[in-house]
């Protein structure tokens, strides 16, 4: 038996990849909202702030970006770095009290050649993972299958977020 899989939040993403306007950074513009569920924005601190990924990877998928705006690793300062690591390590005790996966990729794509969707901001990717998780779907029908609804790891992240490190800006 064949099934079908439903997954129209991907239209967007595929069909406006390309025509992006890259004058706007959607990183910028995430901090500078003041509507955190709009723009999944998950933790301000002094440096850095964190995000769910609107196109994940996998269920969790968030990213940590610098407040300040650059492209490459060497333009970010020492005390920023150990910020955003630190976020990092928050966020995987997150995803694992609510996810519980077998592991996690933690990186920065940096330059387009390297994978990065969105080069014009440096950002870390925390993706967790579970064995099996990269299945024929994303290798066959290039689709990835996201179990949970964005706004529902939103609210769960926030919930598992409460009282990890400290919460600044």
């Amino acid at each position: 038996m064949v099934e079908t899989l439903f997954a129209p939040w991907r239209l967007e993403y595929v069909s406006t990849a390309d025509d992006r306007d890259r004058s706007q950074c959607i990183f910028c513009d995430a901090f500078a909202s003041a509507d955190d569920r709009a723009t999944l924005t998950l933790r301000r601190d002094r440096r850095s702030f964190s995000l769910l990924n609107l196109y994940p990877y996998t269920t969790g998928h968030a990213m940590v970006a610098p407040i300040h705006h650059c492209s490459d690793l060497s333009d970010v300062d020492e005390d920023t770095l150990t910020e955003m690591m630190r976020t990092a390590q928050d966020l995987m005790a997150a995803m694992q009290e609510i996810y519980h996966p077998h592991g996690f990729n933690v990186g920065f794509n940096v330059g387009e050649a390297a994978g990065a969707g969105i080069e014009e901001h440096l950002h870390l990717h925390v993706v967790p993972r579970w064995r099996g998780d990269n299945n024929m779907m994303t290798v066959v029908g290039g689709t990835r299958v996201i179990p949970e609804d964005l706004g529902r790891t939103f609210e769960r992240m926030m919930a598992a977020l409460k009282g990890a490190g400290e919460q600044r800006v």
